[in-house]
């Protein structure tokens, strides 16, 4: 019988899923706009665990670009490219996620959460900020969470909307796939 998995373990992920949270941590500022302050968030990056063995890693920038990574290498990108809904809400999340960085500390650790929690990481020129989320808490969460939690939820309805409309469509390029 396989011992039962802790919500305190951490999760398995693949190399590929490894590389991909690492490139998005690190992806720099210099393609968006050159105007960016320092303080201002250009990029995130959320860790959410799905079940005791899946964890979702949440990509957005500013520029509407919206992929989502599984930790045993499956992967759903380039909607945003399809649709515009996809786009629009990447867009608004990190245009809004600046006035919620006071919920934020710097950091310069990039662990993976065990279940419960989702982190999530602001990228800004001055540096990667964090802050962490109980999505089962969220009426008892700051003002600031509240609203990172609703701009990435609705980022991630609308990838579910465009995954819905690929399965109809037949299209499987940038479908969830293990690779």
């Amino acid at each position: 019988m396989a011992k039962k998995r802790s919500i305190l373990d951490r999760y398995t992920a693949s190399q590929k899923y490894i590389v991909s949270r690492g490139k998005a941590l690190t992806f720099p500022a210099s393609p968006f706009k050159k105007e960016l302050k320092n303080d201002e968030v250009y990029g995130a990056v959320i860790d959410m665990p799905m079940s005791p063995t899946v964890l979702s890693t949440l990509v957005c920038f500013v520029n509407g670009a919206a992929n989502l990574y599984f930790n045993l290498g499956g992967e759903y990108v380039n909607a945003a490219a399809r649709y515009r809904g996809v786009a629009q809400a990447s867009f608004d999340f990190i245009k809004n996620a600046t006035a919620c960085l006071d919920c934020c500390e710097k950091t310069t650790k990039f662990d993976m959460p065990t279940a419960g929690k989702n982190f999530v990481y602001l990228l800004t020129k001055g540096g990667v900020y964090k802050t962490e989320i109980a999505p089962n808490a969220i009426p008892t969460e700051a003002e600031s969470k509240k609203k990172l939690h609703y701009y990435y939820q609705r980022v991630m309805a609308e990838l579910r909307t465009a995954q819905l409309k690929d399965q109809a469509a037949g299209i499987s390029d940038g479908f969830i796939s293990s690779k």
